[in-house]
Parts: structure tokens; C-alpha cells; sequence
């Protein structure tokens, strides 16, 4: 056995704050955490100053480092994406393709399969975002792409060598029958782009979805006679939401107001990031549609969001400095709640025996200094 020791002034284990103790690390797992006194004929990696925590685990990233899926759904394209947002503490990652042509959509599945195949540790599987949405609430997807659930898409779906799928419908297009089919099989089903209504919600929640895709963008509000997919997601104490934590796409009040219905168990950060993301370019073609940055904001020429120009350090770091989220509950939001998500939660999230040695080291200001994905 070739064990390290790695210490930090600071350990986050996922669940509490520890000082004075270091990481055992052997291979691609963690082996022990113990008090620093206890590290015995071990040569000692000390990181310094700041905080070694579970690293960062991002379930929708539609690109980075210059680099689309959409736009370039190649193993070299998966590979960049992934690295890029490496640098800023992602250590796992769904690849995002949003609603396209069929031909783009199953490149990008056999892209992210053949990624994993050849290494990319970092890419644990796929979110299909679309296109099986509500043209009502289409948000910056192509509307001429959106298109009914078919068994043929579903059969994709539930067969694919991705690791784990994610996919996000719109639940009064697709029926409660084919979202529970698509559950029993593994795969699964969050709820957005959609008008539904609260009782079509339900069904589908009923039927198996287990999640809301950025919550409060692009689906139906809370009303008087009608709580929408909004409320019915703040209702529901099993499923889990995603936020935008970028200052553009919610309000910071709706923001704490989903932290105290939900909780940092239930409420995980995401990126929702576009190829600007991470190193990339002020401005990029979706579907031949310019879309550039604005700021801190991405806007098609209509000024429609599209999505954000967000790392998960800094999503980090709004949820902490603005939002006034306590550290650990925010590291919670940003590792451990969407490892358990994925049904990951048995070795990411926690720096514990057993777990993957998928670790960031955070500054004092919060900013990335190191990240290792599984040991490396």
C-alpha cells in the first residue's frame, strides 16, 4: 500500500469542520482521516492556509474552456469542457446537451460514453436537457427542435453507456406512464421547461421525477389558485431543486426562501454554464443564434438568459457572501446534496474512508488553489 497524507489548515469531511488532521490517500481512495499527531512515517502534504473540502459536483454543464457541447458533441469536445471547469474545482460533472436535432443528441451521448471510456473520471454521465419541453417556456431552446417523447428516445435513454443519465421533460407533455418507465430503468427524470400545472406536477412526481431544473427559470410561478411547478417543488419534501446562484437568473429573496423550504440536503448549485464559462470567449453561436456576454450574464440579442457564465467556485461564493449561506451548508449544496442525487453519494461529497479522493482546496477567499480528481 502507497499511502500520502495530504493536510490543510482547514478539513471540510462534508460534514464537519475538522483542524489538525490530515487526509490518508492511497491510489484513488481515501483510507483514513486522522488527527495530524497520528501521521506516523508518512511524508506530510501540507496545502497551507484555507480549506480542503469534497471537490465540486455539477449536474448541468452545457460547456466551458471555449468549448459547447451542442456545438462540438466530439470526445475532444467533452475532454476540454471538463478540464476547463476542473481548474475551478469540479471534480464530477453531467455533461449538457440541450434540445436539438436527434443526430446532435445522440452524438453527444456516444461523445460523453466514449469520453468515460477513455479516462474523463471527471465526467460521471449526461444530462438531456429537452427536447421533450414546453414551447411555452422554451427559454433560449431552440423552439423548431422541441418535439414529443417517443418510445425510440426513451429506449436511447435507458441504454446508454453515459454512467448516469439525467433528463429533464416537461411534465404535462410527456405522460406519467413513460416518466415512471423511464425511472424503473434507471434513468433519472427532472422536471422543467414547462407550464405545467400544479395537479400535472404531481403526476409526474408521483411517477418517479426526482428533481426541478433551475427553479423558478422557465416554468410555471406560484399564483393564488395555483401553485405551478414552482410551488410544487417547494411542497414536496423528497425532491430536489437546482439554482443558478449567479445574481441574474433568481432573486437572492427566492433564493433563501428555497433554502428554508427545501434545505441544503434538497437545493444543489449548478452552473447551467455555456463555452464562455471557465476560460472560454466573450461570445459564441448557439444554433446560429449569437449569444454573448453581458456583464456577468449571457443574453441571445433579444435579451433572453441563455444560460450563465458561472464556475462552481463562484456560485460558491455568491451563495456565501451574498446570500449569507453558512460555509459548510453551502460546500453541502455544492458537493455532497448533488453526489447524493446522482446516487453517488456513497463516494463523493465526503472526505471519509471508502470515498474517492475527489478533493478542492479553497483559499481563504474561496477561490481554487489545487483539485485532485480521484487522487490525481
Amino acid at each position: 500500500m502507497s499511502v500520502t497524507a495530504l493536510t490543510a489548515q482547514r478539513i471540510f469531511d462534508g460534514e464537519h469542520m475538522l483542524s489538525q488532521h490530515a487526509v490518508l490517500i492511497d491510489g484513488r481512495k481515501i483510507v483514513k482521516v486522522v488527527p495530524l499527531r497520528d501521521v506516523k512515517s508518512l511524508k506530510i502534504t501540507d496545502v497551507g492556509e484555507g480549506i480542503l473540502a469534497p471537490g465540486f459536483v455539477d449536474v448541468q454543464v452545457n460547456g466551458g474552456g471555449g468549448s459547447l457541447l451542442n456545438g462540438d458533441p466530439t470526445v475532444a469536445g467533452v475532454f476540454a469542457m471538463a478540464n476547463a471547469h476542473r481548474r475551478f474545482g469540479t471534480v464530477a460533472m453531467l455533461p449538457t446537451v440541450i434540445t436539438d436535432s436527434p443526430v446532435i443528441t445522440n452524438r453527444a451521448i456516444r461523445a460523453v460514453a466514449q469520453a468515460r471510456a477513455q479516462g474523463a473520471a471527471h465526467v460521471v454521465g449526461i444530462h438531456i436537457e429537452g427536447p421533450h419541453l414546453d414551447v411555452a417556456r422554451k427559454g433560449a431552446h431552440d423552439p423548431d427542435f422541441i418535439r414529443p417523447l417517443t418510445t425510440e428516445d426513451a429506449s436511447l435513454y435507458k441504454a446508454n453507456d453515459c454512467g448516469t443519465t439525467l433528463l429533464t421533460l416537461a411534465p404535462n407533455l410527456v405522460p406519467p406512464e413513460m416518466v415512471a418507465d423511464l425511472a424503473q430503468a434507471g434513468v433519472i427524470v427532472s422536471l422543467g421547461h414547462s407550464d405545467a400545472k400544479f395537479g400535472e406536477v404531481q403526476a409526474a412526481l408521483d411517477a418517479g421525477a426526482t428533481c426541478f431544473t433551475h427553479l423558478f427559470n422557465a416554468m410555471s410561478q406560484v399564483s393564488a389558485r395555483d401553485p405551478g411547478m414552482v410551488g410544487a417543488a417547494l411542497a414536496n419534501a423528497e425532491s430536489y431543486v437546482s439554482i443558478i446562484a449567479d445574481g441574474h437568473h433568481v432573486h437572492d429573496v427566492n433564493m433563501k426562501l428555497v433554502l428554508k423550504a427545501k434545505g441544503v440536503a434538497r437545493t444543489m448549485l449548478i452552473t447551467d454554464a455555456m463555452s464562455t464559462a471557465a476560460g472560454g470567449p466573450a461570445f459564441f453561436a448557439l444554433q446560429g443564434r449569437l449569444v454573448k456576454r453581458d456583464g456577468t450574464k449571457l443574453v441571445l440579442t433579444d435579451g433572453t438568459l441563455a444560460g450563465s457564465d458561472l464556475t462552481m467556485d463562484q456560485a460558491l461564493r455568491y451563495a456565501v457572501d451574498v446570500l449569507g449561506v453558512n460555509l459548510t451548508d453551502a460546500l453541502r449544496m455544492a458537493s455532497l446534496t448533488p453526489a447524493t442525487f446522482l446516487r453517488r453519494g456513497d463516494e463523493l461529497g465526503r472526505i471519509k474512508p471508502g470515498y474517492l479522493a475527489s478533493l478542492v482546496h479553497l483559499d481563504s477567499t474561496l477561490h481554487v488553489k489545487h483539485c485532485w480528481v480521484e487522487g490525481k
